[in-house]
This record gives structure tokens, sequence and C-alpha cells, in this order.
């Protein structure tokens, strides 16, 4: 794989940049490399911190990153939304910074009466709000996800993420999301060129899950490159059926 085509490096964290809050060794130095020659765009799926939480982390650890450095499920939905005109009259479920993050970018938020649902990383949640959503949905309301993880990695194992929520939803209400933004799917991939400026095929997504980061990459022409350092092993890799463009032991071998 040619680097030097590389206009923007999307990176992945957990797994791909630090491990158990603490950076993966050779990797500050990697991202920095990155940056002499090109664009760096920090990417997730999780949709119950805000952006600043995850500058604030970065810069913690010594990465160096700015809220406009961070790209997430959350704006990639907010970007989708405001592409097709829907900017009223939401009812979202998420945790108080992703309301936040929606009233920040000028959405209406309503609990009655809405004309589309958005289901996000809800870590807060109460059943109050689970049950008005589905009887919402129900109802015929539109809705649509922010990602479609099952489960969301914590310290001591994992917590049930949107993807649990969705087939709660659709066991109750007999009914699946129009759209799911996050990766692997195209809002997010679209959202994040769109901001960069860059074709595809100047993208390069560095990440340590399959089904995630690389099909991701691989469903959205962007240059594939999977790290060894998270969850996915080279077994893993040769099994996916994925074609990959690059894999290596882990981000301190890239440039």
């Amino acid at each position: 794989m040619d680097f030097a085509k590389v206009k923007c490096w999307l990176l992945d964290m957990d797994g791909t940049i630090y491990l158990g809050g603490k950076p993966i060794d050779g990797a500050i130095e990697a991202v920095g490399r990155m940056r002499s020659r090109a664009k760096v765009v920090f990417l997730t799926n999780n949709t119950s911190i805000a952006r600043s939480d995850y500058a604030d982390k970065l810069n913690f650890m010594g990465f160096g990153a700015t809220e406009d450095d961070i790209y997430t499920a959350g704006n990639a939905t907010i970007d989708w939304l405001k592409k097709n005109g829907i900017t009223d009259k939401i009812f979202l479920l998420g945790t108080d910074k992703l309301k936040a993050e929606f009233e920040r970018a000028g959405f209406g938020l309503t609990d009655s009466d809405p004309q589309m649902v958005v289901i996000g990383f809800d870590t807060s949640l109460r059943y109050e709000r689970l049950s008005l959503c589905c009887k919402h949905i129900r109802e015929g309301v539109r809705f649509i996800a922010t990602h479609p993880d099952f489960n969301c990695p914590v310290r001591d194992g994992y917590i049930p993420d949107v993807g649990s929520f969705l087939a709660l939803v659709k066991a109750s209400t007999g009914r699946e999301p129009e759209l799911i933004c996050g990766k692997p799917n195209a809002p997010i991939a679209e959202g994040v060129a769109e901001r960069a400026g860059c074709r595809p095929d100047e993208i390069a997504m560095v990440g340590d899950r399959l089904m995630t980061d690389m099909r991701f990459a691989v469903n959205n022409g962007f240059k594939s490159v999977l790290v060894l350092s998270g969850e996915a092993t080279a077994a893993d890799a040769a099994a996916s059926g994925l074609n990959i463009d690059c894999i290596v032991p882990s981000i301190a071998g890239i440039l």
C-alpha cells in the first residue's frame, strides 16, 4: 500500500492508538508522522460522550487533539439529518451530552409528536424513555440509529450498546430503523469525507476490528489498515474474507 497517497487518516481509538487508557508503544510518534503529511481524524461509533471528552482523553495521553479532530457516529447522524432537511421535532434517545451536541447544531428536540426518532447510545437509559421511544415508533414515526454495535467494551467486559436497543425495539414494535449512520455504513463515511475534503481513495482507515473498522473501509472505498494490537488477529483477518490492504502489528509500524 502506498501511504504517500493518503491525504486523510481515520483512526479508531481503543485498541488502535491506546489500550486501557495508555498509549500503545509508538502510537504518539506514529500519529505525529501522519499529521506531518495529512489530516488525522479520530473516529468512533460511541455516541454516549462528547467530542470534548475524547479530546481531553487524547490530550491527557499526549496525542494532542481538539474537538475538530474527532468525528463520531453522532456527528454523522447530525450531518445526515441536516442534509435531508430534518432539524426539528426530533425525539432523541441519548445521553445529555449527545442531546447537547444536537442542540448546539441547531436541532429542535421534543418528546411529543416527533417527525423523527433517533436512537443513540443512552447509558442513562430510563424505562419511561424507552417505552415512549417504542410508542412513537409503533405509531409509525420514522426512526434512525447512530450506530449498530451490540456491545460497547469497558474495562471489565462489555455493556449493551445501540444494536441491543434496536433488537429490543424490533421485538416490541416489529420495526427496524430506516438507516444506521455509524461504521461500517455510508453516512459516517460520507460525512467524514466531506469534512476532510478528500476522495475515498485518498482516505485510509486504521482500526483493530474487522466487522466495523475494516468492513467500513472496504464498503466505502477507503484504504484499509488492520492493526493487530486490539481485537482482531491475523487468523481472524484471513478467515474474514475481507480484502484488507495492509496488516501491521500496531500503528507504530505505519510510515
